[in-house]
């Protein structure tokens, strides 16, 4: 027999403390011990009865058997006075929870930064630091797949239009100058007919070419964030739809490839609801940055008004916000129709940031 085989188990360390009778039993955790807020509401309430007790037992108050109705009345406020010291005290000693209740009715968890903030009362501080470490945790958890995932989605949007524009391209482009050869060769009535193919093929060439740079925008990795947001705005404009004003501001070019990204995917969903869903005439579409520094895109129509339910694409949007920390915002515009707005703070104040990479 080898010694493989009568030895230790692989990985196992014949020195390790777990090594015996207990080896593999789940450890058991330390007791914790009783927090404080237990012994403020029993020293509160044990408080409360040695005053009330106290005063029964000095002031002149006596007590009949059996008991009078003025005696009564006496024991009743007593109760009374008690019982309203003791809620006074608790709602004082409890109100975070009240914060932390309805934190937890409003998270959400496509919205980052939202916190409690800690509660100067020693017995529940640190109930509300861990729930705050807890939200962060889970945030940055759901970042990174969401990154992860959004990261996939991008390179198979890449792959996909280059294939487009090498394969399904060039394969069009070949036939058009095909087309162009046998319509010089062609007789009269037959060329003409072939000049109506050669138009079809021409127009499914410039709609591959569109879809192509949907799938992956070759402007702006060559000339920027505003070349691409114009140019974005004049597909949409020309495709029959409404009719898309651009007021984009220059000099924005400090905002990384990531945030840059994230624009022109919220920016690109936003104008697709307003073509497909709004039926509105009109659009805008500005970018620029405030006194304060922040960056803010908004896409404006004059359509039927905000969607009632939440697709996929506004979800999308929500969650490519919330990996470069912005705050995004779908709701109804001045005069009508539905206004996407998407407010991305200073470097230094952003958080949660995930690079999607590309």
């Amino acid at each position: 027999m080898s010694a493989s085989e009568t030895g230790p188990a692989a990985g196992t360390d014949p020195g390790s403390r777990d090594a015996g009778p207990d080896a593999g039993r789940p450890r058991r955790l330390p007791r914790t011990p009783v927090p404080g807020l237990f012994w403020r509401i029993l020293g509160t309430n044990g408080l409360i009865f040695v005053i009330g007790t106290a005063i029964l037992a000095f002031a002149p108050v006596t007590v009949s058997s059996p008991v009078l109705l003025s005696e009564l009345v006496v024991l009743a406020i007593g109760i009374a006075l008690m019982v309203a010291a003791n809620a006074l005290l608790l709602r004082a000693s409890l109100a975070p929870l009240d914060g932390l209740t309805t934190l937890m009715a409003r998270l959400d968890s496509l919205r980052s930064g939202d916190r409690l903030a800690t509660t100067p009362n020693r017995d529940l501080f640190r109930l509300v630091d861990h729930f705050n470490a807890m939200l962060d945790r889970l945030e940055a958890d759901r970042s990174i797949s969401t990154a992860v995932v959004l990261d996939a989605q991008e390179a198979e949007r890449r792959r996909i239009a280059q294939e487009l524009h090498d394969e399904i391209g060039q394969s069009l482009t070949v036939v058009l100058l095909e087309l162009k050869s046998v319509v010089n060769r062609a007789p009269g009535e037959v060329a003409e007919d072939l000049r109506g193919v050669q138009e079809l093929v021409r127009s499914s060439l410039d709609e591959v070419g569109r879809v192509a740079r949907r799938l992956r925008p070759g402007t702006l990795d060559d000339l920027g964030l505003t070349s691409a947001l114009s140019s974005l705005a004049g597909d949409f404009s020309g495709t029959g739809g409404p009719r898309v004003t651009r007021r984009v501001q220059t000099g924005l070019d400090d905002l990384g490839p990531d945030v840059e990204l994230v624009i022109y995917r919220i920016a690109q969903e936003g104008l697709t609801n307003v073509w497909r869903h709004s039926g509105a005439s009109n659009a805008e579409l500005s970018l620029a940055r405030d006194d304060g520094g922040r960056v803010i895109l908004r896409v404006v129509d004059d359509g039927s008004g905000p969607p009632v339910e939440l697709g996929s694409g506004i979800h999308g949007m929500q969650e490519r916000a919330m990996l470069i920390g912005a705050q995004l915002d779908i709701g109804p515009a001045d005069g009508g129709g539905t206004e996407v707005k998407l407010v991305i703070p200073p470097p230094g104040a952003r958080r949660g940031q995930y690079p999607v990479r590309t």
